[in-house]
């Protein structure tokens, strides 16, 4: 080969390298600079098809059900987002505890609450759901029910204490899903 073939080669080699090079810098760009931004606590609670992916278990129910209660106290909540985990939570609700809770007053009742906590400086932290070998089935009317307790760390003005609820489920006779019955605390419910 003669030097000019020579340079000739070395040049085209490194142009071709130098455009392979400069294409990777700008695919990795954008790459990075459409990557989509992080979703929201309320946006992954919502974003849950219950549909198709509807809690199995009572446990996953009620873990379920304590994401959205979290969400709800959360500094950044809107009036949009407490409605639309309103709805979401009344989905979780058994057919029973719907009916007693139309949704209009439901939704008052719920911003009220949340509004008076706030104001209190009472935070919800923590949520905890018994482990499943402490869920408590039976059979009571046809109905197949499930009995547990969850926990919740609250801290108001500065002091913190445990609440301890009861939560009762009952199965669906038509979808065979767990839905929440209703409530108490636990001192109130006789095991």
């Amino acid at each position: 080969m003669k030097t000019g073939q020579i340079r000739v080669t070395i040049i085209i080699l490194i142009l071709v390298f130098g455009l392979v090079g400069y294409y990777s810098f700008l695919a990795g760009r954008a790459k990075t600079g459409s990557k989509d931004p992080e979703m929201t606590a309320v946006e992954k609670v919502l974003s849950r098809d219950l549909v198709n992916d509807y809690p199995p278990t009572p446990k996953e129910v009620m873990k379920y059900y304590n994401d959205i209660t979290l969400c709800f106290y959360r500094d950044d909540v809107t009036d949009e987002d407490i409605e639309a985990l309103g709805m979401r939570a009344r989905e979780l609700y058994d057919d029973d505890l719907r009916e007693i809770n139309e949704v209009g007053s439901y939704l008052i009742r719920l911003r009220q609450d949340i509004g008076e906590k706030k104001e209190a400086g009472i935070k919800i932290t923590n949520p905890s759901v018994a482990s499943s070998t402490n869920v408590d089935y039976y059979d009571r009317d046809g109905y197949h029910f499930a009995r547990l307790l969850c926990t919740y760390n609250v801290s108001e003005n500065g002091n913190s204490y445990t609440l301890r609820l009861i939560y009762l489920l009952r199965k669906d006779s038509d979808d065979k899903r767990w839905k929440i019955y209703g409530w108490d605390l636990q001192e109130n419910v006789d095991l």
